[in-house]
């Protein structure tokens, strides 16, 4: 979840111009302050970045991995072992990245058994081998917890596999670990700081480490920038897939709400929920993407899948695919900060080099008015499905108001930087039976699809383009997160439409995405324009682990 997008556009023009500018960001999660908890400041933590990134696997691809595979270079459980050393190396020493809040102790059994499928001539597909981090509010049933990073949930390991995970085993993959989060996929607090929970503390963005890695999937989105891993899932309600892959530097794909089974992934809402890949590249998007998607009975889609679904998203994948193709471009996003409008410029040069029209739309001014009643729609749905979710998890807490009495008694390791008002506020809701819920879903539901609906077919358009979100901004501990003055997420959100981010380049050399938002079930056609637009540009950079942003 996104909370920066409730913030009021006064506070989000201020700390946008005061923002841009700065070079080094005032408060640092290595030196909390005076008044900060004993054990934030007894942690310890130092940011140190290596030397030189002379990974064997630095930026390696999925095909690029198999052929290693397929000629004998690495096993799958070579591959594995190489990506945890990586894992101990920077996630709990050097720039202390705390991406990764677990990892696997069946990951090396996992791939050995892999291997002996490879050896035998069975290779089950492209993840055959691959090593894979999620995030940990999907549950896997095996011997790693799934606390979606709160305290209050620790010890808690789930019977069974998420629908996504049984998926993704079947397809060969590792099971590395679980990332690090925003607590409850930051939705505790309007004051919250993404990147950090109470069990897996602050994560860091490896391009400027004192920068936020953005909420909430913020560990996959660090992992898979600083090669922790092949491939990462992440999940989504509103920016939490497409906002932490443009601050890192990734490629990020939020499904249409459906296409991915959600069972088994702690909620925040029915509405907008979904899980979605998270890669360096557009190609391991789209496979990972089709060993994630498929129908589930216990959780049917509110958009119905298409019967002619593909099976293969790679065949979208070709570097002619914006030819002739008509694309919308968000006209507020040329207008904004400065450096930020002028890599859109540049894309939009770019696109158009490729062969595609440019149309200048309004796509926020249409659904901007639609975030009060979001917001209502989540916190009814957070609460009804939070108790679902506990009620048969097996968990020490039950239901929300187990939660909420926990972190009270718990507050100097549960709340230590921000509290928990939004927990609040959905526990005060009466139920999904309420009139307000109903007339806040049939509002931005319905609104937001008439919006991009509306776009694409008046002005003709395979998609709608803008800038994912702005720079990632200061890690504070005591103000929070605030807005970079630039945000796209919410209209692909409300409606339960794809959108997908790819690199668009960096200011001060912080990470900034390319939004492309389509119609529901288009994401073959937003991964052909992503491709098409990422093999023209080529705007992934890695990242080199600086202390802070160098102007």
């Amino acid at each position: 979840m996104n909370r920066r997008l409730f913030l009021n556009q006064s506070t989000r023009v201020a700390l946008t111009a005061a923002l841009l500018p700065a070079v080094a960001c005032q408060t640092s999660p290595d030196k909390p302050t005076a008044d900060a908890p004993a054990n934030a400041a007894a942690s310890g933590e130092t940011a140190g970045a290596p030397a030189a990134d002379n990974f064997e696997l630095h930026e390696l691809t999925v095909a690029d991995l198999q052929e290693r595979m397929a000629k004998g270079t690495d096993t799958a459980r070579s591959l594995s072992e190489k990506y945890l050393a990586r894992i101990k190396a920077l996630n709990e020493a050097g720039p202390m990245l705390r991406a990764v809040i677990e990892t696997n102790p069946d990951a090396l059994t996992i791939a050995d058994e892999l291997d002996r499928e490879r050896k035998a001539g069975k290779v089950r597909g492209p993840l055959h081998g691959i090593p894979v981090l999620v995030k940990d509010n999907i549950d896997s049933g095996d011997q790693m917890m799934t606390t979606a990073g709160a305290s209050a949930l620790v010890g808690h390991k789930a019977r069974q596999d998420a629908f996504i995970l049984k998926k993704l085993r079947a397809a060969g993959a590792v099971l590395l670990g679980k990332t690090n989060l925003s607590e409850w996929a930051n939705f505790r607090s309007s004051h919250s700081v993404s990147g950090w929970s109470s069990r897996g503390r602050q994560s860091r963005n490896p391009y400027a480490l004192d920068r936020s890695t953005s909420g909430s999937s913020s560990g996959s989105g660090a992992a898979v920038a600083a090669n922790l891993c092949a491939v990462a899932i992440g999940t989504e309600t509103d920016g939490s897939v497409v906002s932490p892959s443009s601050c890192n530097g990734l490629v990020g794909l939020k499904p249409t709400v459906g296409l991915l089974s959600r069972s088994g992934i702690i909620p925040i809402s029915s509405t907008q929920d979904t899980a979605g890949p998270m890669a360096r590249t557009v190609h391991d998007a789209a496979l990972l993407l089709a060993a994630l998607a498929g129908p589930d009975a216990a959780d049917a889609a509110q958009l119905p899948i298409p019967a002619n679904s593909p099976a293969d998203y790679t065949t979208f994948l070709k570097s002619d695919a914006l030819r002739g193709q008509r694309l919308g471009v968000e006209k507020a996003h040329l207008n904004g900060p400065p450096a930020v409008a002028a890599l859109l410029k540049e894309a939009v040069a770019a696109l158009k080099a490729q062969g595609a029209t440019i149309v200048e739309i309004e796509l926020n001014k249409l659904v901007n008015p639609l975030g009060e009643a979001e917001f209502d729609v989540l916190l009814y749905e957070f609460k009804d499905g939070v108790n679902k979710y506990l009620a048969g998890a097996g968990a020490s807490v039950k239901n929300l108001a187990d939660v909420i009495a926990y972190n009270k008694t718990h507050a100097a390791e549960a709340m230590p930087f921000f509290q928990q008002e939004t927990l609040i506020r959905a526990e005060a809701t009466d139920g999904l039976g309420n009139a307000k819920y109903k007339a806040a879903v049939r509002k931005t539901v319905a609104g937001a699809r008439q919006a991009i609906n509306g776009l694409l077919k008046q002005h003709q358009l395979a998609a709608i383009v803008g800038v994912t979100t702005g720079p990632a901004w200061c890690i504070d501990w005591v103000n929070g997160d605030y807005s970079t003055g630039v945000d796209f997420s919410s209209p692909a959100a409300m409606a339960g439409y794809p959108h997908l981010t790819v690199p668009m380049g960096q200011v001060l050399g912080l990470p900034v995405g390319l939004s492309f938002v389509g119609g529901a079930y288009e994401e073959g056609r937003l991964l052909g324009l992503g491709y098409a637009y990422e093999q023209a540009t080529h705007k992934r950079a890695a990242p080199k682990f600086l202390p802070t942003v160098q102007a």
